[in-house]
């Protein structure tokens, strides 16, 4: 009988190394206010990094300035080169690995901070930008899967270990595998093998781009928590082709809609009154009054996502990454032995980004945070856990 590996074993992520099984999973840091890296990012990821992580993921490197959710986020290009090398280095220096989450935010991108066009796959209002994603062509297409590539080329200009394509929470790739976002009737809609092209062609780009120089993850939802939107049954359909492909290294399993149903993915309260807070009139007030239909509430428990996560565990044999209420050291065992080879853990460390070398230290540590989700609306002035005060 095979025995769970021990979450703080060292661990390959395709050609990377990692020192133990724990990864940072990429939350919005809000520190890049010109689109470039500042010692406020370094910081952000130096902290869990020197708190005992195998890996930080960078969230987010957006491919293009369109790509972005927000205008005051990065996004790839040679002038963000030497400040992620910066921080990469810094990173290093505390003996994790580093990986870039690159991605397209598709229907999600604010194209009114942007300065530039969002994509969709059908002409799709925004309600955060009040503006229109544009219906994206094949060229279109064409051009953003360039530019995955070219972003994984300056990941490892940069010096990441890996990349993570985003192909979840209905970001360009997810939008996409959406029937009900993606009402094409082309190529690209209708059945899922043609609303799957995007998310595996981005892949496909993407490991052409990088040969096997660094680990290649992807961020896959699992369901979008909509009625209508990607369901497990295709999600699994989806997961197969992709590890078919040969393209990734591992899937890190996540939920939820960005644009519909956030708290999906986020368990525990939610935090209405500190997400209005964050915008100004006339959006303020629109979120007071229908705050609750949008951020919907579950409750949290620990490894919330794994009953959904064990379908993906007994269908696929690549390495996967179990996300979602892994706070405590119980949680990481039972990962381990239900098969998942790492874990993804995100509000915990931004509440203690020294966990990590704790919970090792002894496993009886409990984790500060609270799930009140307040994290979540300071994602647009500077990311921080309001009960803890990290990261400063």
């Amino acid at each position: 009988m095979n025995t769970a590996p021990n979450v703080f074993t060292p661990a390959k992520l395709g050609p990377v190394t990692l020192r133990n099984r724990i990864i940072k999973a990429a939350t919005f840091e809000a520190s890049t206010p010109d689109a470039l890296v500042t010692d406020d990012l370094i910081t952000y990821h130096r902290l869990p990094a020197a708190g005992g992580i195998g890996m930080t993921t960078v969230a987010y490197c957006a491919v293009s300035p369109g790509g972005r959710t927000d205008g005051w986020q990065l996004w790839m290009r040679p002038e963000a080169v030497p400040g992620l090398r910066r921080l990469t280095d810094a990173i290093h220096a505390e003996g994790a690995a580093i990986s870039a989450q690159i991605g397209h935010a598709g229907p999600v991108a604010n194209s009114r901070t942007n300065k530039a066009k969002a994509y969709a796959p059908v002409r799709f209002f925004n309600p955060l930008s009040m503006r229109f994603a544009k219906k994206a062509t094949a060229a279109d297409i064409d051009d953003i899967t360039a530019a995955h590539a070219n972003a994984a080329r300056l990941a490892i200009e940069s010096g990441f270990d890996a990349v993570e394509i985003h192909l979840g929470h209905n970001y360009l790739a997810s939008a996409f595998l959406s029937p009900l976002i993606n009402r094409r009737t082309d190529e690209f809609g209708g059945s899922l093998e043609n609303r799957a092209k995007v998310a595996r062609g981005l892949v496909r780009a993407v490991r052409d781009a990088v040969g096997d120089r660094i680990a290649v993850t992807a961020k896959l939802n699992m369901s979008d928590g909509v009625r209508g939107g990607i369901s497990l049954d295709e999600s699994l359909q989806t997961a197969s082709w992709l590890e078919e492909d040969g393209g990734l290294d591992a899937i890190e399993l996540t939920a939820g809609s960005s644009l519909l149903n956030p708290l999906y993915l986020f368990r525990g309260d939610a935090p209405v009154k500190e997400f209005a807070g964050a915008f100004k009139p006339p959006l303020s007030w629109g979120i007071r009054m229908t705050g609750k239909k949008f951020l919907r509430e579950y409750p949290y428990r620990e490894a919330y996502l794994m009953d959904q996560a064990k379908q993906f565990r007994a269908e696929l044999k690549m390495p996967l990454i179990l996300l979602g209420g892994i706070t405590n050291r119980d949680t990481m065992d039972l990962a381990m032995a239900e098969g998942f080879d790492f874990v993804a853990m995100g509000r915990a460390l931004l509440a203690e980004p020294d966990l990590i070398n704790r919970i090792k230290d002894d496993g009886a540590v409990r984790s500060a945070c609270t799930h009140c989700n307040k994290c979540m609306a300071t994602i647009y002035s500077h990311t921080h856990c309001v009960v803890t005060g990290s990261p400063g």
